[in-house]
């Protein structure tokens, strides 16, 4: 294969994780016993080498230089089976929490196959099913695009959204900067006139933001997909989460003497246009409006997701995304080594970050074991203790919760809150 660069914003990803923990941890559970795990492997490397971007890893050459894709042979340690110490839904969520302390440097491998077999009351299994987690690198795409490669791993005939050929050359950069500051000079001029929205507010800390430590747990909350349609009628799923996530949130702060009055979340919200890196989204802020009754609510929730769409989608973010492409290599990585995990904030643009990512049809087998739910573990920062995932599969929903010990110290009776607020 062509030997490519690594675009600007999926090297940053990279050098960022260096500092924070950033890989994905794709969980899918299966109605059924996985195959002996030899058979298994031959299968799922015989897939993966099938699939060039399942075949890459970094090389990193120094300072001046972008690191750029290479092409690996798929191995057989990239397919590991684990014994869980409690073979139950429970103990194995605690076991793939436990999995983030164990990240992958994408120079080897950039992504790796989990396999936990035998797990009892896994949820809507008839009997013991079988749980893989497909841990994949962030510098190797967004939730969408690592669900389309973990998707291919099981059996989906589709490979993941292209991206554009190429790489922006850095001589671009002068034009290119001159016409993001001439486009955000636009932007700004249209916020003042009501043309385009204003951007998200800063809000002060809550302990949701607490820098994680202690131990970290991971749960979730299974709805049918047209359960949580009707609750809200004519809101997405999202929506319908989000609002959810507000009213058990904010009690569970409240509870603890917190004023949650200006909750918000973090949202992943894709970019418009074409993709041009393996990692084509931003976060935008959503207040979460914890004090309006659940329809009006979601409404305005709703009503933000919107303006936030309408501003990414103004032409000075395209601008501005261009001229970041071709930042010289050596500017962005010192620009990156310089933040530093250990700083406070007094303001945040969300107390939780919310993913949501719809993972399609119910198509996918590990052997002949048809699955049944999917989740995620979304990654904790610095500044963000709490984190929640929404991934549908089929018409299942499964919310996740992912919490530092500092930041939530009852994880289950936030959990009990939040199903009450999706029932």
């Amino acid at each position: 294969m062509t030997v490519r660069r690594l675009a600007a914003v999926d090297a940053q990803m990279y050098w960022m994780s260096k500092q924070v923990a950033s890989d994905q941890f794709l969980l899918y559970a299966f109605d059924g016993a996985a195959p002996d795990l030899d058979v298994l492997r031959d299968d799922v490397l015989a897939r993966a080498s099938a699939c060039a971007d399942l075949g890459l890893r970094i090389t990193d050459a120094g300072f001046w230089t972008y690191p750029v894709w290479a092409p690996r042979t798929v191995e057989a340690n990239q397919v590991v089976g684990h014994d869980l110490a409690e073979n139950t839904w429970a103990g194995c969520l605690d076991a793939v929490a436990g999995l983030v302390a164990s990240q992958l440097d994408p120079r080897d491998m950039t992504w790796r196959l989990h396999v936990f077999a035998d797990v009892d009351g896994v949820p809507g299994c008839s009997r013991a099913g079988s749980v893989a987690v497909v841990q994949i690198s962030h510098a190797l795409g967004d939730g969408i695009r690592s669900s389309a490669l973990a998707a291919y791993l099981f059996g989906r005939d589709e490979y993941p959204p292209a991206v554009l050929p190429g790489v922006p050359s850095v001589a671009a950069l002068p034009v290119r900067g001159v016409a993001a500051a001439l486009a955000h000079r636009r932007l700004v001029r249209d916020t003042a006139a009501g043309l385009a929205p204003a951007p998200a507010v800063s809000r002060p800390v809550l302990g949701s933001n607490t820098f994680p430590r202690g131990r970290r747990h991971l749960r979730t909350v299974l709805v049918d997909r047209g359960r949580v349609s009707r609750s809200i009628p004519g809101r997405t799923v999202t929506v319908a989460v989000l609002s959810a996530i507000s009213g058990a949130l904010s009690g569970y702060l409240q509870e603890r003497g917190e004023d949650p009055s200006q909750l918000a979340a973090e949202v992943p919200m894709a970019k418009s246009g074409p993709r041009q890196a393996f990692n084509h989204f931003g976060n935008v802020g959503v207040g979460l409006y914890p004090g309006q009754r659940s329809g009006t609510r979601a409404r305005l929730i709703a009503d933000e997701l919107d303006a936030c769409r309408r501003r990414t989608a103004h032409p000075a973010r395209r601008a501005e995304d261009a001229a970041s492409a071709c930042v010289p290599a050596p500017l962005l990585r010192w620009g990156t080594s310089q933040f530093d995990p250990e700083a406070r904030w007094s303001t945040v643009t969300g107390h939780t970050v919310v993913s949501s990512v719809n993972r399609g049809a119910k198509d996918l087998r590990l052997g002949a074991a048809p699955v049944v739910l999917t989740t995620g573990c979304p990654g904790l920062s610095p500044m963000m203790g709490v984190t929640h995932g929404v991934h549908g599969i089929g018409d299942t929903i499964t919310i996740s919760v992912h919490a530092a010990e500092s930041a939530m110290d009852d994880v289950d009776s936030y959990v009990e809150r939040l199903q009450r607020e999706l029932s």
